[in-house]
């Protein structure tokens, strides 16, 4: 994430400088990340880029090839990374993230446990949520996902943030050394309530689990463990929406040509199919030439994404 000097801040340059990860942006479902090196070049569709080129600019700069054509420069921010990182495991998204950091209350100064580690998606978010002077604790009991975790995390700039150990939390628990010193833990194991006995004993007083399971039953046998030692539990299921919202030309003469039939002289409405809320676009229009005008349609992503996990959460009870 391109720290500054300190080595707790979590923020960016404003200037692209050489050795820096970037976000290369061709359109919303085309990015890439790149490592910026002065002798090196970027090919695509649209041409050939020289890195030596992006050194100086501004983050967010429009930059352009030797064919004319242009890519946005941007800055690897979880959100951004998420979307372009290495998928190891099935990871989480943008919905699930967001609300897994506002629910389990991670500001600031924080201290997070996570296990597992996996491919590092919510572990950025919650590297930003605790900077600059938390830090997350990430477990995963495959070595070869710990080490590629790490070099992730130090080429978006969060390695002092986040350290990554590579441990069986469903066989072994968190290590003691961290007992009572954590303030919410995260849980997306195959076998959840196995791990929740010893993340009781690393929450301080009134501190919150998370726990990530893609199926119900997962959740209710984590449900029944924390039970023993925690309140307020609930369950969530995060479903998006997201629209398309794009432009079009359409023939406005024709369209009330359309409306209405001739019938033995006269005139009378024209038959139209039916459709349901969901089916109907959201239209406004501009005021244009008589002929054409332009209508802005919105109407739902026909590819949407559907279930991916129960979010189940619960507060440690206070033995006062």
């Amino acid at each position: 994430m391109l720290p500054t000097e300190s080595k707790k801040a979590l923020s960016f340059k404003r200037y692209i400088e050489d050795g820096d990860l970037v976000i290369v942006y061709e359109r919303h479902d085309v990015m890439k990340p790149v490592k910026v090196s002065k002798d090196a070049v970027l090919q695509n569709r649209f041409g050939v880029y020289k890195h030596s080129d992006w050194i100086g600019k501004p983050l967010g700069a429009k930059v352009f090839s030797n064919k004319g054509k242009f890519v946005y420069l941007l800055a690897p921010t979880p959100e951004l990374w998420t979307l372009v990182l290495s998928h190891r495991t099935q990871i989480l998204y943008i919905a699930d993230i967001s609300f897994v950091v506002m629910y389990l209350e991670v500001v600031p100064g924080c201290v997070v446990l996570e296990s597992g580690t996996g491919s590092g998606s919510l572990s950025t978010s919650l590297a930003r949520a605790v900077a600059p002077t938390g830090h997350v604790y990430s477990f995963d009991f495959h070595e070869q996902r710990a080490v590629s975790a790490r070099e992730d995390f130090e080429k978006t700039g969060i390695s002092s943030l986040v350290t990554v150990e590579v441990r069986d939390i469903q066989g072994e628990g968190f290590p003691e050394k961290l007992s009572g010193l954590a303030d919410s833990v995260f849980l997306d194991l195959p076998q959840p309530w196995l791990a929740v006995p010893s993340a009781a004993k690393m929450l301080k007083q009134d501190g919150v689990l998370c726990s990530f399971s893609p199926c119900i039953e997962q959740v209710q046998r984590t449900c029944e463990v924390l039970r023993s030692d925690f309140i307020d539990i609930r369950t969530f299921e995060v479903l998006l929406r997201t629209y398309e919202v794009k432009e079009v030309k359409v023939d406005t003469s024709s369209m009330a040509d359309q409306s209405l039939e001739e019938d033995d002289g006269g005139l009378r409405p024209c038959k139209r199919k039916h459709r349901s809320n969901e089916e109907d676009d959201t239209v406004s229009h501009d005021k244009s030439s008589n002929a054409t005008s332009s209508v802005v349609m919105a109407r739902p992503c026909s590819e949407a994404r559907g279930h991916t996990g129960y979010l189940t959460f619960a507060r440690l009870q206070c033995l006062a």
